[in-house]
């Protein structure tokens, strides 16, 4: 084949093409060609591209361009397209403006390797998940030094550099690419590209693949709800992202604080056991599909409360702060939420005693019991009466009752003697007087004076 441009009248960015036939072998080709850029002005006449276009795909980016040479030079293309794909390479002069010419004669398809460039294995496709470092290697077969240039060349994504390379002997190196933080924007058909000074190496197009991990689409569904355990259906089937489903997990939180835990399902159902009692939770579904970073955010949360639960005890300590002749004051252990198991609880005050030869019971609301001393006063009581008295905590599921303090009131001033009762016999040097007791006591009479 042979071509030749020339660029005098020509403005620029005109484009000429040498498209070679249609080539299909199972090994790499080299391509070898003589190619001349040059001009009596010394401005570049214009670029020569070269191109490589697999399966009548995408033309994509030039794998070889050259704007100035003052000589016939010669290059390779070390070609590894590998059966069944086809390909066609496409040579192609763009015009800069500058009266020149653009050559290239001697363009032979050899069936051995290249002997200036090294050319690549078999390149395989990579599945990663989203956000991962998609890592390529490219192996090939030939030399390598440090004025090479070696990248991974994308169609319609962004190239990839250098990470590293590995060189095994003078006739076989392995270079590794990464694509950062890979995203459903990176995937696409890679190929391995190195540029050397006697021409550039092309490998086969290989796949990104980028897989979204999988996020349920909906929140999972309460099945039943105890005090300390809750039922869920895991509601799983649809998602956003990718399968396959390799792991089900279920995470956990309370609503306020930071308490949170995960564990693993393998059914479609799941019971979460050794919660807190009247406690909001906010419940979550967790998909992994295979590979690194294959788990998923967590999916809409489902919100729900734990029933209360039976208080533990009854209050302790029942002690008495003071005792008058008609009131009471006693105090009690302080407690809480560990005691109660509810955030909706009560706590009543029990008394009785005898008043009028009839036991008189009452119960009053305590309303002190968030206080780090909790007392209650029981007042309107009778002097020199014993009083048993309880507390009871209550919620919404169950009471638990103090144990029993009696207590005796001081004794009081006595009511009056009845004055219908006083009854006189009088007699020469005396009166004699009698009397009932009076109606109320309150304590023992010590003395009675006339």
């Amino acid at each position: 084949s042979f071509m030749l441009v020339n660029t005098s009248g020509r403005f620029a960015g005109q484009k000429a093409h040498l498209l070679l036939p249609h080539l299909k072998e199972n090994d790499t080709h080299c391509i070898d060609f003589h190619y001349y850029v040059s001009s009596k002005s010394g401005s570049s006449p214009g670029t020569l591209n070269i191109y490589v276009k697999v399966n009548d795909g995408p033309i994509g980016n030039p794998i070889w361009n050259t704007s100035t040479t003052a000589t016939w030079n010669r290059a390779e293309l070390a070609i590894s397209t590998f059966w069944p794909n086809f390909y066609q390479v496409v040579f192609e002069v763009v015009t800069s403006g500058h009266p020149g010419y653009v050559a290239i004669d001697e363009v032979k398809v050899l069936g051995h390797p290249c002997t200036k460039t090294p050319h690549f294995l078999r390149l395989q496709s990579v599945e990663v998940n989203a956000g991962q470092f998609a890592t390529f290697q490219c192996s090939a077969n030939g030399g390598t030094d440090s004025s090479d240039r070696l990248w991974l060349q994308g169609i319609y994504v962004r190239d990839a550099p250098l990470k590293d390379i590995k060189v095994f002997n003078f006739r076989r190196f392995v270079a590794l690419f990464s694509v950062v933080n890979a995203t459903k924007r990176d995937a696409g058909s890679y190929r391995c590209m190195i540029r050397t000074e006697g021409g550039v190496g092309v490998s086969n197009y290989a796949e990104l693949i980028v897989k979204e991990p999988p996020v349920p689409i909906a929140p999972p569904q309460l099945s039943s709800v105890g005090a300390t355990y809750l039922w869920i259906q895991l509601n799983a089937n649809s998602i956003n992202g990718d399968g396959p489903i390799i792991q089900r997990e279920v995470e956990y939180r309370t609503s306020s604080g930071s308490w949170y835990d995960i564990q693993p399902v393998d059914s479609t159902s799941y019971k979460i056991g050794h919660l807190d009692p009247d406690t909001e939770y906010e419940i979550s579904v967790l998909l992994t599909r295979p590979g690194e970073g294959g788990t998923g955010s967590p999916g809409p949360a489902l919100k729900t409360r734990t029933k209360c639960a039976d208080p533990m005890r009854g209050p302790r300590k029942l002690e008495v702060v003071e005792i008058k002749s008609r009131q009471i004051t006693i105090c009690w252990e302080p407690f809480g939420y560990n005691v109660t198991r509810c955030h909706r609880y009560n706590l009543t005050v029990h008394y009785r005693y005898q008043a009028g030869g009839q036991e008189q019971v009452r119960e009053e609301v305590s309303w002190d019991t968030e206080s780090s001393h909790p007392q209650h006063t029981i007042t309107n009581l009778s002097p020199y009466t014993n009083v048993s008295i309880k507390l009871v905590l209550m919620n919404p599921e169950g009471r638990k009752e103090s144990q029993e303090l009696v207590v005796q009131t001081d004794e009081d001033v006595p009511s009056a003697v009845p004055l219908e009762s006083i009854q006189g016999s009088t007699f020469e040097e005396k009166i004699f007087l009698q009397w009932r007791e009076p109606a109320q006591t309150y304590g023992v009479i010590t003395l009675y004076e006339v």
